[in-house]
């Protein structure tokens, strides 16, 4: 019986939300609250029906994947005495409905984006319905209920298919039952698509258990595959089984949390009794409903993002023919495809991890291996369970990680547990009673019972990074992570069987070649013919072979799309790589790589499901992907691997039939047992007869072509190349599917440049750094290498194993036949070069290298720097002296010069190969609206103060408010001299107060109305936050999408230092993500902290141009955002990596237009304020991003420029010559600009503006904006005619054209609702308002989130960060929501009984916090988790005191608050610069990664932390100085008398025993404080003191 070819899932669509979003009621939620309160071996060869009857392999597609992205809130609810109750199903659905906030709604407000529960069968209440209907009783294990989404049109027709296929493998239908539900309280868009929903149920003589589970299994796969043959779109599409067992059953729908148990009339029912119950609430960045994408899913829930997923999908397409156990009986390529694109990715996850159950595999062991934990430089694992280690090896060889953010909660009936992913990026809190119920829950607080319940709780915790729990509710065992680990990994003998995998130092390869292997003119030749130009010799080969990093650059990437240029590109320049913002987090490969990996294995991947020594024989594990030539050759020679070189060339322009000839005998090759493929462009004299393939192009076709095939795990790629220089090179090699890359050309260039006589000179003057051969070589690789980390860390992948095949790029610039041949699956939307149009780039290149019989120096091409007759560069010397002419003159004609410049230049973005065509007749310019109500739309970039300069800083936003636009703190504070308008003007433009500026008036204010909350969150204060007319979230930027920022320590002056709350001279670092934005709900936590302390702020994201970017936006508007910023790839003024500069992020036009159409589509448009940012310079660039639907316009460079930046491009040195982006005092002194310089750019843009909507016949930007349909294509570039831009010219699928963008921009921001600080406020007004002292008491519960901030923000606004002189105490019992105290000021003292979750004191500026336990807990404080993630995430000063355990990353980016807390996760104390933490517990890996200020004190009996301390900077030592013991005992003091800690009063009463068994740890700027020395000078002292003062 054939079946399905693929598990139907609904196709994904779009989504909405309303402004405001739904919220659940608080009022209600505390009702309920109350009410709770008151009661054998396999090798790698396909299994012989595979082979008879291969399964169709189907690629993963990254467009229809990118189509929906989601989050969510999970949990379960179990008893281990498995017991069934309904009130495990009640309190299951008051749990999910007290996360509502963690999932979102369509643009309805009522539709949600999907909640669900799994339970055990409901038996008791199903025989009732068995029995009124006449039927035999139905016993547990022995009947298999379906629970079937039927298309309501097709009810009859979809019965009678699923009936037929369950006959046909032998069932007998017992019966079918509708399901009760209420439609009433279905929202309008879930409506539309709500299917009929049935039961139904069968059994098969004979089969119980999980036989039984394992045919239901294959009778679903065989009704999905009969509906998809059907023939009908409907049954094809809508056709859905949530899922069929004997044991397990899934109610879920496109509801919202608080009424799936309203709309499911069973939920209801007194007789649905279960053991247990998962429940999930999701929040899709999609809005139209589909109702089978909901959770949970036949076997888990999932909250989170896999990053990875289409390498996923290729790869399990891949070893799809190798799956065999005789379980299956010869029936597995039946089951395949397993996984498909049009999947979430949940969905594919979920099927993967539900064949390898029904295969036989243990739940636990399925999921560890899918998500598997970090092993390495883990001493925990290392002292406790080394074991596990040998088990992550051994499955690494087989299964690639599916990676991502992840919180899982699974079962298969028997067990039910959670697991984390491995950086911990999730937040999952358990609990266990003295009744033996497990409880395990996004947040805590859920069930309201924290207080009430006390006595009961034994245990409280929280998953680690890459931990598991298990209930075993069969056995009524609980099993945390170490006992589930060390049992999985004991069971098999791991260790034994990772005998046959060799590492690549076990084949004794030698070392660096020490010499020059070709004569320098060959050499040039070669470097010519594969496309190398000088800068890249000399800018980025030569600086990673001196200095070991890929070097820096800045100014953003002005130079022509690859596919625009006139000149021939590498092929890997038409891709840009994509990255992490706002559904996932990036990672830190700087202070988190601990949990990062470049290993990667070479040869067979055999026959998982057969786990054996035979399965890995062979493999060779590579430290790195970056090969050495030695390395290579002896892969080469090895015997086991039977490694088959190929050379890449082709001759007579034919690149296809080359290509074609390539895949066919890579087929043949591995047919006949080569388990290593080398692809070698590799020569010693240029061969002018045969041209290179582009190796990325052999790889890629090599790679699809063994898929499609099925003979993709038996045999590895290595790409032996000249083209491979650049980090870039070798992550899309390995992301295109090689396992390794020798870069031999790049290596012999490092070797020629060490051996030439001018680098000798330069290393025997200084000026280089003196390497050898061996280590310029080394140098080079170890800068591949970190290249490498940060480019999958941006895309938040953590194991290069995971990036391997997952084709995480977009390409611009390359046609259908490109694409189809080598990079199926990749989305290319602007179309371009064919294969015919490739190879003549490739020859274009290859015939300069052989015409050139004697090349002294290869061609400099100006890629970096412009140059007069090279690559042109869209911000040029020219251009700059031709604006300053004209912003300094004032005069339109000189304007009129610069705009002559600009509209002819070449085309270097896509907007240049457009033009308009309205239809429309001219209109006089009298008719069009003014340049001031123009202007009211521009902004300027968020341009950190201290990047640039404290004159241009003010100069711009002076400028901006001029103009009535709006100009951009960045993300480095701002002075409060700022915030009040200039009254001490003299007549020659001068003030006292900014006495360095020139050309001021009375009334000019330097205040930034758009204040920036970045990923350092230096600067950020309540006031600073009160101060804002707009808060930006900068999730990613142009200049270097995915990573973090840093401001070098040269330019970290005194008053840089002082508004960053930073010591002077020390480094700052923004990190990756914000560490309160792992996912979208955590963004919309971030953006309701933000709306709640200022609620008359608007608050905007922003983001950056990638494919997808309109579904991110779709979740960043349902977050309740008010204005969403798109800043284009072009972008950036600061340091970033070459390679971040030229290849990530993609075109601004191509993501305001999808970001506009995606969000007009869904029904979000007008939720949101959209703005473009990213390369504009004049008016046209003005209107064009009009017409692709952008509201608002944002000048960056050229805003600087107008300030009188001369494009030096030296921003990274602080040796900018015009004092612009340089803190050098003298330098600065030359700053030449004044306000009026930008405001003239500004209004000579607004009337050209005019001007040309005259021409075009508007009469308002309204009238412009969203016409796409107005634009065409003018032009097409010179190396292709088949640019395809009908994208950007094209109307949304629903043709509406939309003109209210007016209305939109002046929508008074999303608002919050009621909250708990409302009703607080008034019984605190009148203290404030005194400045009196009032005590204040209440309850809280987990919807109660931010609380403090609104009060926090109350007292800011009149008395800033630290001069408020009252008291504000509020004392509080319950469970508090995230970010607990956020922001809060000094004078704002909050004492909490209960516990809290993630976030606690996030911003806090001042002021007091306490968390303490319920009175009567059983548990020892010091061992629970009561408060969760990020606590003190960007705090500038206050306390906080903690008795118990807090989770990951405490202390985050703190700059000057003080705590005391008794336990913490990973991660403590990253990237903090001031202030003091004392842990009185044990602490988890990577502490004070990146600490350059401040204090720790850590309690370390066991003598356990310096193995879990990173000790790249701080440095440890014993408390004995005087200083540092007095104030350690200050600090436990006040622990004490806040929270009653137990532990904390023992070391006060043995302080004199207890202080020696403290390790303080202090970074090199403490190192001369009284706490660490007793020899600090009194004037350091003071100093310091006066800093932390401030």
């Amino acid at each position: 019986m054939a079946l399905s070819s693929q598990a139907h899932q609904a196709p994904t669509g779009a989504r909405g939300a309303s402004r405001g979003g739904h919220r659940a009621s608080r009022s209600s939620l505390r009702g309920s609250h109350r009410a709770q309160a008151s009661r054998q071996n396999g090798q790698a060869t396909p299994n012989a029906a595979a082979a008879a009857n291969p399964a169709p392999v189907e690629v993963g597609c990254m467009d229809t994947i990118l189509s929906e992205r989601d989050a969510c809130g999970v949990g379960f609810i179990a008893s281990l005495e498995g017991k069934r109750t309904h009130k495990t199903v009640s309190d299951a659905l008051r749990a999910c409905g007290c996360m509502e906030h963690r999932g979102a709604c369509s643009a309805d407000n009522d539709s949600g984006d999907g909640a669900g529960i799994m339970t055990q069968i409901p038996w008791k209440l199903l025989n009732v319905w068995a029995a009124e209907n006449g039927l035999a009783e139905m016993a547990d294990g022995e009947v298999g209920v379906g629970m079937i989404f039927l298309p309501k049109d097709h009810v009859d027709k979809c019965k009678a298919l699923a009936e037929e296929k369950a006959i046909a493998e032998g069932f007998e239908v017992v019966g079918w039952r509708a399901v009760p539900v209420d439609e009433s309280i279905v929202g309008q868009y879930a409506k539309v698509t709500l299917p009929h929903i049935e039961q139904m149920f069968v059994k098969k003589a004979g089969v119980t258990g999980a036989d039984l589970e394992r045919e239901l299994f294959v009778v679903r796969k065989s009704m999905e595959q009969a509906a998809l043959a059907s023939g009908n779109d409907s049954i094809a599409e809508n056709f859905y089984v949530c899922n069929i067992s004997c044991k397990t059953i899934v109610y879920k729908g496109m509801l919202r949390s608080a009424v799936v148990g309203e709309f499911y009339l069973d939920l209801k029912n007194e007789d649905y009794e279960s053991a247990f119950s998962i429940y999930h609430r999701r929040f899709s960045t999609n809005t139209n409903p589909k109702w089978p994408l909901a959770q949970p899913m036949r076997m888990l829930g999932h909250n989170g993002e896999i990053n990875t997923l289409l390498g996923n999908l290729n790869w399990t397409a891949s070893k799809q023919a190798t799956f065999s156990d005789e379980v299956w009986e010869g029936r597995e390529s039946e089951m395949m495809p397993l996984c498909t694109s049009s999947a979430s990715d949940s969905a594919n996850l979920d099927r993967l991890a539900e064949f390898l159950i029904k295969s036989g595999r243990p739940i636990e062991e399925v999921i560890m291996l899918l998500v598997p934990e970090a092993y390495r430089n883990h001493p925990e694992m290392t002292e406790e369970y080394p074991e596990a280690a040998d088990f992550y090896e051994y499955w690494e060889g087989l299964q690639e990680g599916w990676d991502g953010p992840a919180l899982l909660v699974f079962s298969d009936g028997d067990k039910i547990g959670a697991h984390l992913d491995r950086n911990g990026l999730r937040p999952a809190r358990f609990w266990r009673t003295s009744d033996n119920m497990i409880y395990v829950a996004s947040e805590v607080g859920v069930l309201g019972d924290v207080i009430t319940n006390a006595k009961n709780i034994v245990r409280k915790g929280r998953l680690g990074p890459g931990h598991i729990l298990l209930a075993d509710i069969e056995n009524g065992t609980f099993k945390e992570h170490k006992e589930v680990i060390s049992e999985l990994a004991s069971a098999k003998p791991y260790r034994e069987w990772l005998d046959t995998v060799r590492k690549l130092k076990d084949l004794n390869p030698g070392k660096y070649v020490e010499t020059s292997q070709i004569e320098t003119e060959t050499c040039l030749q070669l470097q010519t013919a594969h496309g190398y130009g000088q800068e890249d010799v000399q800018l980025i080969i030569e600086s990673m072979a001196a200095n070991g990093i890929e070097p820096t650059f800045c100014m953003g990437d002005d130079v022509p799309l690859a596919a625009l240029s006139d000149r021939p590109q590498m092929i890997s320049d038409y891709f840009k790589q994509r990255f992490a913002q706002v559904t996932n987090p990036p990672i830190d490969p700087l202070r988190e790589g601990l949990v990062m990996s470049l290993e990667m294995r070479v040869g067979a991947k055999g026959n998982m499901l057969a786990a054996g020594a035979e399965a890995v024989n062979g493999q060779v594990i590579l430290n790195s992907p970056v090969l050495i030539e030695p390395e290579l050759e002896v892969l080469q020679a090895d015997s086991e691997l039977n490694t088959k070189t190929l050379p890449t060339f082709f001759k007579g322009g034919d690149l296809k039939s080359a290509v074609d000839k390539l895949c066919t005998d890579a087929e043949e090759a591995v047919k006949a047992g080569a388990k290593l493929l080398v692809l070698s462009d590799r020569m010693t004299e240029l061969n002018s007869d045969e041209v290179a393939i582009p190796s990325l192009l052999a790889v890629g076709a090599v790679h699809h072509h063994l898929i499609a095939q099925g003979l993709r795990t038996q045999s590895s790629i290595v790409a032996d190349t000249a083209q491979a220089f650049s980090t870039h090179h070798c992550a899309v090699l390995v992301g295109y599917g090689a396992s390794g890359v020798c870069p031999w050309l790049a290596l012999e260039t490092c070797r020629q440049w060490r051996e030439a006589p001018r680098t000798v000179t330069l290393m025997q003057r200084g000026k280089l750094p003196d390497v050898t051969v061996v280590e310029c070589q080394h140098n080079f690789r170890k800068a591949l290498n970190k290249g490498l980390l940060k480019i999958i860390s941006k895309i938040g992948i953590s194991l290069l194993s995971s990036y391997h095949g997952a084709q995480i790029f977009e390409a611009y610039g390359l046609g259908p036949e490109v694409i189809n041949t080598s990079f199926k699956g990749s989305v290319s939307r602007v179309g371009g070069l064919s294969m015919d149009e490739l190879a003549k780039e490739s020859m274009s290149l290859w015939e300069k290298g052989a015409a050139a019989d004697s090349i002294k120096k290869i061609e400099n091409y100006g890629a970096l720097n412009s140059r007069p007759g090279l690559d042109y560069h869209g911000n040029n010397p020219e251009m700059a002296k031709l604006l300053h002419k004209a912003v300094r003159e004032g005069e339109d004609d000189l304007y009129s010069v610069f705009k002559e410049h600009v509209d002819n230049r070449q085309g270097i973005v896509l907007r240049d190969f457009m033009e308009f065509d309205t239809g429309r007749e001219a209109i006089a310019v009298e008719e069009v609206e003014p340049a001031i109500k123009i202007m009211e739309r521009f902004c300027t970039g968020g341009m950190s103060l201290g990047a640039i300069s404290r004159e241009t800083h003010e100069v711009i936003a002076i400028a901006m408010n001029r103009i009535g636009g709006m100009s951009n703190s960045g993300e480095g504070g701002e002075d409060i001299v700022r915030f009040n308008p200039m009254q001490d003007v003299d007549g020659d433009g001068n003030s006292p107060t900014f006495s360095y500026l020139k050309g001021l008036k009375n009334g000019d204010s330097a205040r930034s109305a758009i204040k920036q909350v970045a990923s350092g969150r230096f600067g950020v204060t309540p006031q600073f936050l009160m101060e804002a007319s707009q808060i930006e979230i900068k999730v990613a930027q142009g200049a270097k999408p995915g990573e973090g920022g840093q401001l070098p320590g040269k330019k970290v002056s005194p008053y840089i230092a002082k508004l960053r709350r930073s010591k002077p001279g020390v480094p700052l670092i923004s990190p990756p993500p914000h560490h309160d934005i792992y996912s979208i709900e955590d963004l919309a936590q971030l953006i309701h902290d933000l709306h709640h302390i200022n609620r008359q702020a608007k608050v905007s994201v922003k983001l950056v141009a990638e494919v997808g970017i309109g579904t991110v936006a779709s979740g960043v508007a349902k977050a309740n955002a008010d204005v969403i910023q798109i800043s284009g790839h072009d972008g950036g003024t600061g340091a970033s990596p070459v390679s971040s500069i030229k290849h990530c992020g993609g075109p601004t036009e191509m993501g305001v237009a999808e970001t506009h159409k995606t969000l007009v589509e869904n029904g979000l448009r007008e939720r949101v304020t959209l703005r473009a940012d990213g390369g504009l310079r004049s008016g046209r660039d003005v209107l064009m991003m009009a017409a692709l639907g952008a509201d608002e316009y944002g000048f960056g460079t050229v805003a600087m420029v107008a300030a009188g930046c001369i494009m030096a491009r030296v921003c990274h040195t602080n040796n900018c010559p015009v004092g612009v982006a340089s803190q050098r005092e003298e330098l600065r002194a030359r700053f030449p600009g004044t306000p009026e310089h930008v405001a003239n750019f500004m209004l000579f843009v607004g009337e050209e503006v005019r001007q040309e909507m005259a021409a075009l016949g508007v009469r308002s930007l309204d009238e412009l904006i969203g016409r796409l349909d107005w634009l065409k294509t003018k032009k097409q570039p010179t190396k292709t005619q088949a640019l395809d831009l009908s994208y950007l010219t094209t109307l949304p699928s629903n043709g509406d054209i939309e003109q209210r963008s007016s209305e939109r921009r002046v929508s008074i921001p999303h608002d919050n609702g009621p909250m708990l600080e409302d009703e607080l406020l008034k019984q605190a007004q009148s203290a404030i308002d005194s400045q009196g002292e009032v005590t204040i008491d209440s309850d809280i519960i987990n919807i109660d989130r931010s609380f403090g901030a609104f009060l926090g923000g109350q007292i800011a606004k009149r008395y800033g960060d630290r001069d408020f002189k009252g008291a504000v105490n509020v004392n509080l019992t319950g469970s508090a929501g995230q970010a607990f105290g956020a922001m809060i000021v000094e004078g704002l003292n909050i004492s909490l009984v209960g516990e809290a979750n993630d976030y606690v004191g996030k911003g806090m500026g001042g002021g007091s916090i306490s968390i303490a336990p319920p009175p009567g807990s059983p548990f020892e404080a010091g061992e629970q988790s009561i408060a969760g993630n990020t606590c003190l995430y960007g705090a500038t000063g206050g306390k906080l005191f903690v008795n118990g355990r807090a989770g990951e990353r405490f202390a985050v980016r703190n700059s000057l608050a003080e705590a005391v807390v008794e336990g913490v996760g990973d991660h403590a104390l990253e990237y903090m610069t001031g202030g003091c933490v004392v842990c009185l517990g044990s602490a988890g890996r990577n502490i004070a990664a990146g600490m350059t200020g401040g204090l720790g004190y850590f309690y370390d009996k066991d003598n356990k932390l310096a193995a879990r301390v990173n000790g790249e900077i701080v440095k440890l030592q014993t408390v004995h100085t005087k200083a540092g013991k007095a104030k350690l005992r200050s600090m436990v003091e006040e622990h004490v008398q806040r929270t009653g800690s137990a532990f904390g009063q023992t070391i006060l009463d043995n302080f004199d025993t207890e202080v020696e068994n403290f390790i303080m740890l202090y970074p090199p700027s403490e190192a001369n404080t009284p706490e660490v020395t007793d020899d600090a000078v009194t004037e350091e002292v003071e100093e310091s003191v006066t800093v932390q003062a401030k």
